[in-house]
């Protein structure tokens, strides 16, 4: 293995045409637990810093009392609205989790299409994602609404999250064999603490097929920042969903140690190890990570900038196994 650098301006998204910066943004908290000032503030410090790939979901964010789903498209929408930049970003959306438009009906995917383009205040979305695979759905359906919706020109590529090595290629073999839109990109649960759920099967087909891979949860709800400890308390959203359950595995603790020193020889933030080690692996194209305030922002920033040895990629992946 030779040693890598991540730094690179922007990168080619699998086949597509899509040229991205190797952080995608994600726009999770976006109507949660930034409101719409924190999120323009955000927004618009990321694309200061040369940042272009947004990630966001029709069903951002259903899960909060009070919200119905659509939160965080519709914070973007007015975000590009007021800025004026619609050709400057590359905007990724999903759909089958909206309350409103769950599935992946044919039928379903066109409404949460139209939906989305309306609260983004955009004529066409740059990736459209299956957000969870419908196995009941035939590939067949699927595949031939989200073709009706490229050749109409409301989506640009299409991809998949959460989906199964099996249902992939045959999706991927249907659009072959009937010359209609491709997956481009796919998006896995991929980090440092959860290899087995991308690595394997599914990390092969991509690499085969020529697909990108743009992962979340990336920084494992935070417990790859480095925040969490042995005897902390954190005070977030996210913490009642299981960060800190990591430190009581052994793999979490090799993990945080070895972060640790990688960091601290580069006297880089901890997080940017973590999002750079993903960024060196085959297939990906661009971590996902989001951030609800400005200050956040520089230590997903920097993954596009740190340098490791061999020694240090080897480091950080034998501790993970």
């Amino acid at each position: 293995m030779t040693a890598f650098s991540a730094s690179s301006p922007l990168r080619k998204l699998g086949t597509s045409d899509l040229e991205v910066f190797p952080l995608s943004l994600g726009g999770n908290v976006f109507g949660w637990t930034a409101d719409e000032a924190q999120s323009f503030a955000v927004l618009d410090a990321y694309t200061a810093a040369g940042g272009n790939f947004l990630d966001t979901a029709d069903s951002y964010s259903a899960w909060v009392d009070g919200n119905s789903g659509g939160e965080s498209e519709t914070v973007i929408g007015k975000w590009l609205k007021t800025r004026g930049n619609r050709s400057d970003v590359v905007i990724a959306t999903k759909v089958s989790q909206h309350p409103e438009f769950q599935g992946l009906s044919a039928a379903n995917i066109k409404a949460a299409a139209d939906a989305s383009l309306s609260r983004l205040g955009t004529d066409h979305i740059d990736l459209y994602y299956t957000h969870f695979d419908k196995p009941e759905v035939p590939v067949e359906e699927i595949i031939g609404a989200l073709d009706e919706l490229v050749k109409a020109g409301k989506v640009r590529h299409i991809a998949a999250s959460n989906i199964s090595p099996e249902r992939l290629e045959a999706s991927l073999a249907f659009s072959e064999r009937e010359g209609l839109a491709r997956y481009v990109a796919l998006q896995p649960h991929y980090n440092l603490v959860s290899r087995d759920t991308y690595e394997g099967d599914l990390q092969s087909l991509a690499e085969r097929s020529g697909l990108a891979a743009v992962p979340y949860f990336s920084l494992a709800s935070g417990f790859l920042t480095g925040k969490y400890r042995p005897g902390t308390t954190v005070d977030s959203a996210r913490a009642a969903g299981g960060a800190g359950k990591h430190l009581e595995t052994e793999r979490g603790l090799r993990v945080l140690a070895a972060l640790d020193e990688v960091a601290q020889a580069h006297e880089a933030p901890v997080a940017t190890v973590a999002l750079a080690w993903l960024a060196a692996q085959p297939t990906i194209a661009a971590p996902i990570a989001s951030a609800r305030t400005v200050e956040q922002l520089p230590a997903l920033l920097g993954v596009g900038e740190l340098t490791f040895t061999d020694a240090e990629v080897a480091r950080l992946t034998d501790a993970s196994a």
